[in-house]
């Protein structure tokens, strides 16, 4: 009976379960191949454009530049204003949508090859490589004891590590405020606190994301692991392992017949979970974590070639060829599908109304305030004055004189302070106007009229702004 009741206890014990699993220590390692090369192109290449776009000038300026405090922005000859931020939207949704497309077409493009995180893990991958050598020795280094030669390695690793971060902080802050003034601010030591606290936060964001977390952030952080699979269909073309060729896996010797052995082309090595950056094995499937960087595909190749057997057993295909519903070779034809068609041509129509409207995007802006003191008054000459004020914005990149009309009443004239009003470059003029008109012409309290802002040296340029006249 006592027995039994110890049972019973036993069985009613409280269990404790981890909810959160502690993170091992990913040492992927190095691979070479097609895709390798990809990525050292697309990081030398993203990384080209981010550090050298802030020293390149256009028209005595920099040619990249986002200048919050004068609200304006720069991007070579374009000049962009608060007002402008339709421009921004159309932008953003340019991008969902690519990133749409480029997904239904080949999965995660921009995660594996373009994506700032990966980018710059592969750089900090690099230099650790450099310095504590290949998955096997970093392996060994971090379950020996701290010693001299450790800290060595760690040490210079790490201060490395901070140089690029802190240079891709500096960087950043150079995109809004002028990277040559950053410059001699950082050499004179007169760094302002803001630049100071943004140059360091990113660096500090840099030096945490590519260095310590790495692949828990495309894991655990980043939406877009989680949110893939609705744009991914049967069509797709993502990276996989082929069972059908691939099992029953086994260790076999190079001179073995594999078939005869009732085996598949898979040797059952591991190098392409070694080679993984998120440590997942591809053979079990397509899994979120997957971030599409293909190195699985090379290291795979590399034992497929040893072994004397087709590259391909993982590859980039379609979950319906792997299933046998069509060869790799119709990939193509259905690459064109309902889904891909309606992407590309809203992403073409969007394209094409955004440059169209880059393209006859007038440079000026006006609006109009009225005077506060007094709607309307009588004048000496028995006529009704209304003041208002212009803010004249030139946004081009030259000088420009303008002329002020108005219409809506008959008889409208214009009084300012002269017959033209000068501009310079993205100036930006406040401009005291009044609109007198005959009391007889006036059939209401108030009337809508229109202020017509023309630049006298080019016929383009022109703006129209409306707004309301009041009678006594």
């Amino acid at each position: 009976m006592a027995a039994t009741d110890d049972k019973q206890a036993s069985n009613e014990a409280p269990i404790e379960q981890q909810l959160y699993a502690i993170r091992q220590t990913i040492q992927a390692r190095a691979v070479h191949g097609v895709f390798a090369n990809w990525r050292i192109a697309l990081v030398l290449l993203t990384q080209a454009l981010y550090y050298g776009l802030p020293w390149i000038s256009w028209d005595n300026r920099q040619a990249v530049l986002f200048d919050l405090a004068a609200r304006k922005f720069y991007i070579f000859g374009l000049v962009f204003w608060p007002q402008d931020f339709v421009y921004l939207t159309g932008l953003l949704i340019l991008s969902a949508l690519s990133l749409f497309l480029f997904t239904a077409v080949a999965g995660r493009l921009w995660c594996g090859y373009a994506c700032p995180q990966t980018v710059y893990t592969e750089i900090f991958m690099w230099v650790e490589n450099w310095f504590e050598g290949d998955h096997i020795a970093r392996r060994k280094l971090d379950t020996s004891p701290w010693n001299a030669a450790k800290l060595k390695k760690r040490g210079l690793k790490h201060l490395v590590w901070f140089v690029i971060a802190l240079w891709t902080g500096f960087t950043f802050v150079g995109y809004f405020t002028p990277v040559k003034t950053l410059a001699a601010e950082v050499a004179s030591m007169g760094l302002g606190p803001w630049e100071t606290f943004w140059i360091l936060f990113y660096a500090f964001a840099t030096w945490g994301n590519a260095g310590f977390m790495r692949e828990q952030v495309c894991k655990y952080m980043c939406p877009y692991a989680r949110f893939q699979s609705v744009m991914f269909d049967s069509d797709t073309l993502v990276i996989s392992y082929d069972p059908g060729r691939g099992e029953p896996r086994g260790a076999r010797s190079k001179k073995t017949d594999y078939k005869a052995a009732g085996l598949g082309a898979c040797v059952d090595c591991g190098v392409c979970v070694q080679v993984c950056p998120t440590g997942i094995d591809i053979r079990n499937g397509l899994q979120y974590e997957c971030i599409g960087c293909a190195a699985c595909i090379d290291g795979c190749d590399q034992i497929m070639d040893k072994m004397g057997y087709p590259r391909g057993l993982i590859r980039y295909t379609t979950e319906n060829a792997v299933k046998g519903k069509y060869s790799d070779q119709s990939i193509i034809r259905h690459i064109l599908r309902p889904r891909t068609l309606i992407y590309t041509v809203l992403l073409g129509t969007i394209a094409a109304a955004f440059l169209y409207s880059l393209a006859t995007r007038v440079p000026l802006r006006v609006d109009v305030v009225r005077d506060r003191v007094a709607l309307s008054k009588e004048t000496d000459d028995g006529l009704i004055e209304n003041v208002y004020r212009l803010q004249i914005i030139n946004k081009d990149n030259a000088p420009h004189r303008y002329t002020i009309g108005a219409s809506g009443i008959p008889g409208l004239k214009v009084v300012s302070a002269g017959r033209e009003i000068a501009a310079a470059p993205l100036e930006t003029i406040d401009v005291p106007v009044s609109l007198v008109a005959d009391p007889t012409d006036l059939k209401g309290r108030s009337i809508e009229v229109t202020v017509h802002i023309q630049a006298a040296d080019d016929a383009r340029i022109r703006d129209d702004v409306s707004t309301k006249f009041f009678n006594r």
